[in-house]
């Protein structure tokens, strides 16, 4: 596939301040603030606050729920969040129409059938993860590229899952996505983000 424009990058399961305001200066379109209390990046209200007040008002700070209901979503959004980014029942219209945000989808990559998803339409973006039973991102495990490329949707999309400094270029060149998303692969510990790493996924992405 021809080189295109480099996609976005979204640094998920912030948790430092520092590292959030690293993530925007190295080049990252959005940080990531994860709302699901399974996860070990998950935060609390105060800290996700600290971290949207910490970081330049140009960049997008995007919510992530698992399962979510309306109320935790507006309280999540009256922090200042700019998107969110829904996994598991939550339901996107009804999201967008109670906060008034744009949404990602989260969809577990199962296969070419994923590219059908029902709510696919209602999302400013779907978000394709590899598919890992009861968990909703942040595995480390990498989807199909191939069957993704080949079964490619014509509405916005990104990509998620494994992707790290090493493999982003080959991913970009393999999907085409809009947006790629990191998470496992710029930690030095689960929930614990590396600056290094970070600037090291933007290189790579950049070429």
């Amino acid at each position: 596939m021809a080189a295109g424009p480099s996609p976005r990058v979204k640094i998920c399961g912030l948790t430092d301040p520092d590292h959030a305001v690293h993530a925007v200066r190295a080049g990252a379109w959005a940080i990531g603030l994860v709302f699901a209390p399974s996860s070990p990046r998950c935060v609390d209200m105060v800290t996700a606050g600290a971290i949207i007040d910490a970081v330049p008002e140009t960049a997008a700070k995007v919510g992530v729920f698992v399962d979510a209901d309306l109320e935790l979503l507006l309280e999540a959004a009256s922090l200042g969040l700019t998107h969110l980014q829904l996994h598991g029942r939550s339901d996107p219209t009804a999201a967008r129409a109670a906060t008034g945000l744009p949404v990602i989808l989260g969809v577990p990559f199962t296969g070419p059938e994923a590219v059908n998803h029902p709510d696919a339409d209602a999302a400013e973006l779907v978000l394709f993860d590899a598919a890992v039973p009861g968990a909703h991102g942040g595995t480390g495990r990498t989807l199909d590229w191939a069957a993704l490329a080949a079964n490619r949707p014509d509405y916005p999309f990104g990509l998620a899952g494994g992707l790290r400094p090493e493999n982003v270029r080959a991913a970009i060149g393999t999907v085409a996505p809009m947006v790629v998303d990191v998470s496992s692969g710029v930690e030095s510990a689960p929930g614990r983000k590396d600056p290094a790493l970070i600037s090291a996924f933007m290189d790579a992405v950049h070429g």
